[in-house]
């Protein structure tokens, strides 16, 4: 579909003056729902924490959450919120070792893993008689979803009907080199601060799989990836792992309608990320980019709620 030519998104409070306090301050939104949890076994031994929201519906929507997220940030509480308050079922998954539990294997997760968000739906069709699935990600998750819509084509299961994906990066070689910047060394220092801790976990589980005392080497971004997340997902190098992980080599081949937004000012995805030449191309990829926002902020001003939350049920209402 052609790149939307405008955005709905209103525009953020009026403090919120740049891209940076658009992605920080909203992420202190408090949102209270009752989960109850599920730990989904999965087939090569390991384990997902699942939280649900039940009513009854035929309708289920699916959350993931970004890098080093969880089912307990606000973005996703308050998208669980509203579609909860629509009638409709709501599961929201965490990633291995984003629960709160490490998980039991070597490997924790990746942009590019798409085996443990297929686990997960067939899991919800197991349980729930479930007719229609939509699929909502936010920055990492995003970009899962995208992929995943992508490789699967026309063999997706018939259940799931839509996507939605806010501030992915859809190029993760960009991305990266994106936090490489200064000015986001706030948000570099805290997903490494995270995922050192991780991975210092992981070396007292499974002695000598990685060597933790590379974390004193990293000078970008890149780094990262080239010593750690390529290794512990089976990729050559960080180069192999991006171009696997990166949605944009895959989503060509949707065939579900997707919104996908993401906003100009995002102080984390540079304009490589939002890929408006290969959306305007594709018939199902509907993509919008609202000139503020930050990353996974739209914040509206004088609301308890987020313009992301109206946006997809929207997308959402216009397919019913």
């Amino acid at each position: 579909m052609p790149h939307l030519s405008s955005s709905s998104y209103p525009g953020p409070p009026f403090l919120q003056f740049n891209g940076h306090l658009q992605t920080i301050i909203p992420s202190f939104r408090k949102v209270d729902i009752p989960y109850k949890r599920e730990r989904l076994e999965l087939p090569d031994g390991d384990f997902l924490d699942l939280d649900w929201i039940k009513n009854g519906s035929p309708r289920l929507v699916l959350l993931s959450h970004g890098l080093e997220g969880n089912s307990r940030r606000s973005y996703i509480k308050g998208m669980a919120r509203r579609f909860a308050e629509e009638g409709w079922d709501v599961l929201a998954w965490n990633c291995r070792s984003c629960s709160g539990e490490m998980n039991r294997n070597p490997r924790l997760y990746h942009h590019g893993d798409i085996e443990d968000i297929h686990q997960v739906i067939l899991h919800a069709l197991r349980v729930g008689n479930y007719r229609t699935i939509t699929l909502i990600g936010f920055s990492m998750g995003g970009s899962i979803l995208l992929k995943y819509l992508g490789v699967h084509g026309s063999k997706l299961l018939p259940e799931v009907k839509r996507g939605i994906a806010f501030s992915s990066p859809c190029n993760l070689k960009a991305s990266a080199r994106s936090l490489e910047k200064r000015e986001n060394r706030f948000y570099r220092r805290r997903f490494l601060r995270s995922l050192e801790a991780k991975l210092r976990a992981k070396e007292q589980q499974f002695p000598g799989l990685i060597d933790v005392d590379k974390f004193e080497k990293i000078k970008m971004w890149r780094d990262f990836d080239e010593f750690f997340s390529a290794p512990l997902n089976g990729f050559a190098s960080a180069e192999e792992f991006y171009h696997q992980a990166s949605a944009e080599n895959f989503m060509a081949d949707i065939r579900v309608p997707v919104l996908l937004v993401n906003a100009w000012n995002d102080p984390i995805l540079p304009a490589a990320c939002t890929p408006v030449k290969l959306c305007a191309r594709l018939p199902n990829i509907y993509l919008e980019t609202p000139r503020r926002g930050g990353h996974v902020g739209f914040a509206v001003p004088g609301r308890g709620d987020n313009w992301m939350e109206e946006r997809a049920w929207e997308f959402v209402s216009l397919e019913r």
